[in-house]
């Protein structure tokens, strides 16, 4: 496979060598399990199957996953044992099945879901970082996008993630996502089983570009597109970039929390207690899969 699956294009031949984001053709998951801590129109109260994939087409120095994401480690699965562990998580009651970064994988991905299509909501869960060729590729195949929005900047997208176009890129994505998926659809159950809910985590020191952003959000994408305002940020994977070795601080989240209520965005605010390393998940581990 020649790839340009993400916005780097590398044009790697994966069959024979890695490409950017460290991985091979073959499908590499360092976790498969119930997980309980997405936001609720995702997890519900029985949660959702999250398939975390390996390795990641961006180098977020802060990753909480960077032991996943920047390694590669993980355990290889072709398309019929992925679609045999999916049968298993709906098993359990699962409310939706959660794929985390996967874009590398789409070819593979497409092809699980040919041999079995989960009964509930498919949610790609992403850094947003896509394009919008390798996204149509998934219409149809995907009920719920659940992008991170992270970076303004070339600057800041640069210094954090190691992607200046990270906001070309992400809000292009972004757009062909509310396309693709239309107006937000909830079941009675309160899990959505159609649309867009974008993600944004404010960084430490960077609350300029987090209301940049939200007010990007208001005034370009359809009126009503939720947003969880995340405040989890730990500091991890050794972050070595000045001002992101702390926490943090209330008055900066209230300073973002408060732009984002002005603007009259929905959606959902974290609590404080979710900047905790316990909810990181364990990867790799026999119990990391059903």
């Amino acid at each position: 496979m020649i790839c340009s699956l993400c916005p780097r294009r590398c044009r790697v031949n994966r069959a024979e060598k890695t490409g950017f984001c460290g991985l091979g053709e073959e499908m590499r998951i360092a976790r498969i399990a119930p997980h309980l801590w997405e936001e609720p129109p995702v997890s519900g109260v029985r949660g959702t199957g999250a398939v975390f994939f390996s390795g990641c087409t961006l180098r977020c120095a802060y990753c909480q996953n960077g032991e996943i994401s920047h390694t590669g480690d993980g355990k290889n699965f072709t398309p019929r044992e992925l679609s045999d562990a999916l049968k298993r998580l709906a098993d359990q009651g699962m409310q939706s099945v959660s794929f985390i970064t996967g874009t590398p994988f789409v070819p593979r991905i497409l092809d699980t879901l040919e041999l079995w299509k989960p009964p509930v909501p498919v949610v790609w869960n992403t850094s947003g970082y896509e394009t919008v060729d390798t996204l149509r590729r998934l219409e149809g195949a995907v009920d719920v996008y659940l992008p991170d929005l992270k970076h303004y900047s070339a600057r800041m997208g640069q210094l954090c993630a190691g992607a200046p176009d990270y906001f070309e890129a992400a809000s292009e994505a972004i757009r062909e996502m509310c396309r693709q998926a239309g107006p937000n659809q909830v079941n009675e159950e309160g899990i959505m089983t159609r649309g867009v809910l974008i993600r944004h985590l404010i960084l430490p020191g960077l609350t300029g570009e987090s209301m940049k952003l939200l007010t990007w959000i208001r005034d370009n994408l359809p009126e009503g597109t939720p947003v969880s305002l995340m405040r989890q940020y730990i500091p991890c994977n050794h972050v070595q970039i000045p001002g992101l070795n702390r926490r943090l601080s209330g008055k900066e989240y209230l300073r973002v929390r408060n732009h984002m209520l002005a603007l009259g965005l929905p959606g959902f605010l974290q609590e404080e207690a979710s900047a905790d390393r316990d909810f990181i998940p364990v990867f790799n581990r026999p119990e990391s899969f059903v």
